[in-house]
């Protein structure tokens, strides 16, 4: 069993590199403290074909792998660790079920401008009242003449301040089998956002509601029955997750070791203290451990067997590591990694956003459970017919 990258991947690795240090390493505090998205960054990424990485030559993409779209991401992030979520929505998530159930149709009006770098799609699951049991969604889908009427609310989703379009989850009928998924212009009629708030992590969202939005026929991804289909693909979206979870955290870990190489107590660099090289060595545990764990599941879901559980186990590793080696980076660096001079402090509030988003640590580990007992187990109270 060969650990090592390829040829190929390696020189792909050294290509974003030598782009991240060129473009992105200047500036990189600033871009992590600014507002809204980096347009600027976005647009230079389309160029360097770091958009669409995982979606095929024939709508538009790289034709790479998950595999590739993760190495970006760590690429990337060593350099500037704002810009790796730029790689993330160009590569994961909504716009690759977008690329995958979508039209030709959908993808010529809406593809070819994300992957430009010159819009943004979101995916509306979380509302007030389903989070983690996000099939109790209540946005309807009500038929009107060939389309549907859609009516309900979104919440904590990410871009949607400034995304063009939305792919939301809707209810066209009871039911798990009942949800699909629609693409909602954030302009459309009857579209209203309530004022921005912020995430620890600096980030903005709006709540979304739509009010009897119509949505055209030909706007329908995926109608009943579709749920399974957009979790498989929710599911390859916290791949690009757990990859940065782990960017970061090894972007602090370097942070901290040159700190703790250069910088002088007691007559003695902090790197001679035991206890602070024991603290390096539990990081370099975690790292190495998440990313074989991290490679793993890309890897497998590359070669056409995506695995939920390998995906879970990844995440929920990766997510808790990636914070906790922020955290002692920032400790091992005292005041100043404390302080908004450096991007440790950023980084560990970016992580621990992970540890809930993409499905939470706890709800991860019910799906670990699940595979180790070869058995579902219901979160939800027993029906009154059946106690």
């Amino acid at each position: 069993m060969d650990f090592k990258l390829t040829p190929e991947q390696e020189q792909f690795c050294d290509a974003v590199r030598g782009f991240a240090e060129r473009h992105l390493r200047e500036g990189a505090l600033e871009r992590a403290h600014a507002p809204g998205h980096p347009w600027d960054v976005s647009r230079l990424m389309a160029r360097q074909g770091l958009l669409g990485i995982t979606i095929a030559e024939k709508d538009g993409g790289q034709g790479g792998t998950l595999m590739d779209a993760v190495l970006a991401i760590e690429t990337v992030a060593q350099a500037c660790p704002r810009s790796a979520d730029v790689v993330q929505a160009g590569n994961f998530g909504a716009i690759r079920v977008l690329a995958e159930y979508g039209t030709a149709d959908q993808k010529r009006r809406y593809l070819k401008r994300l992957l430009s770098g010159e819009g943004v799609i979101c995916v509306g699951m979380t509302e007030p009242e389903a989070g983690s049991a996000v099939t109790d969604l209540k946005t309807s889908a009500t038929p009107d003449g060939e389309g549907y009427r859609v009516s309900g609310e979104k919440v904590f989703t990410t871009h949607a301040p400034y995304a063009d379009v939305m792919l939301a989850y809707v209810r066209f009928g009871p039911g798990v089998g009942g949800i699909g998924s629609v693409l909602i212009e954030r302009t459309a009629k009857g579209v209203k956002q309530g004022k921005p708030s912020r995430f620890l992590n600096g980030e903005e969202w709006v709540t979304t509601w739509f009010d009897n939005v119509y949505v055209p026929p030909e706007n329908v991804v995926l109608k009943e029955g579709g749920f399974k289909r957009q979790i498989a693909g929710f599911n390859v979206e916290r791949i690009g997750n757990t990859a940065r979870s782990l960017a970061l955290g090894r972007y602090c870990y370097e942070q901290a070791r040159l700190w703790a190489l250069e910088r002088r107590q007691f007559g003695r660099a902090l790197s001679e203290f035991q206890g602070l090289q024991w603290k390096f060595a539990d990081m370099k545990i975690r790292l190495d451990a998440g990313q074989l764990l991290l490679y793993r599941a890309a890897v497998n879901a590359d070669r056409g067997l995506p695995s939920a559980e390998e995906t879970a186990i990844a995440k929920a590793y990766c997510n808790q590591a990636g914070f906790e080696i922020c955290s002692e980076a920032m400790q091992v660096m005292g005041g100043m990694g404390y302080t908004e001079d450096t991007l440790v402090e950023w980084c560990f509030r970016k992580t621990r956003g992970w540890m809930i988003a993409g499905g939470s640590i706890e709800v991860l580990k019910n799906r670990i459970a699940e595979s180790v007992f070869e058995r579902t187990f219901s979160q939800r109270p027993p029906r009154a017919d059946k106690a």
